[in-house]
């Protein structure tokens, strides 16, 4: 316990600090109003044409922060208040998330290994906390590795989609600030510019921690699996 906390705290202060930072940084450009008056479905159906993506519908979706790209239904799904928001922020995610339907029409590798272990990440995150329990209860009580091994290979899968997201969500960003820098008529100024890239610099980060917290996960469970944290 003593080497799983020593791995953990400092990983989740970080997250704690990072989501915080995101949030801030997301409300304050939130509050910016946009100079040229465009609004986050404008933005997307915009950098969607200009990249020659016309079979992707730009929709909105309650909830916030629940902006995605879907690829199975080729839909870039917006928050309510970046769908219809007309501020700096709200032009960033549209754009980023755009730039993801920009990665699955040129077949970047990396989101297609992603989106290929969603439906067997999804399935092992639903069982993974029940089989860790189980497989640590077995390992302690009869010395049995079987379910505590299952386990430790499921979170080895979470862990390495956590990994292969990062590449995908930078590469999407990176694609949606050099668009907004080269269309002067969705972003006016080299200020807004610089505050669109702020912001998903930060909402990048949360994903590194995640992909951090899931490593440390895997270590700790790992380490016990293979009796180094047992006497």
């Amino acid at each position: 316990m003593g080497t799983y906390l020593i791995l953990i705290i400092p990983i989740l202060l970080l997250s704690m600090f990072v989501q915080w930072r995101f949030r801030n940084k997301f409300t304050k450009y939130a509050e910016t109003q946009l100079s040229s008056g465009l609004s986050g479905k404008e933005v997307a159906e915009k950098m969607l044409r200009d990249n020659g993506i016309y079979n992707v519908n730009v929709m909105s979706l309650e909830g916030q922060l629940t902006d995605h790209y879907n690829p199975a239904s080729l839909t870039v799904n917006l928050s309510t208040d970046v769908y219809y928001g007309r501020s700096v922020a709200a032009a960033a995610v549209a754009a980023h998330e755009c730039g993801h339907a920009v990665q699955h029409a040129k077949s970047y590798h990396w989101l297609q290994l992603r989106s290929n272990m969603v439906p067997v990440v999804s399935i092992s995150s639903n069982l993974l906390q029940w089989v860790l329990i189980i497989g640590v209860l077995l390992i302690g009580f009869t010395g049995n590795p079987l379910v505590l091994g299952i386990g430790v290979a499921g979170l080895a899968l979470v862990t390495i989609f956590s990994i292969v997201t990062l590449p995908v969500e930078f590469d999407a960003s990176k694609r949606a600030l050099l668009w907004l820098r080269n269309n002067h008529s969705v972003m006016q100024s080299d200020e807004e510019n610089v505050q669109a890239k702020d912001a998903l610099w930060w909402a990048a980060m949360t994903y590194v921690v995640a992909a951090l917290g899931a490593l440390a996960n895997l270590l700790y469970y790992a380490s016990m699996l293979f009796g180094r944290n047992r006497n």
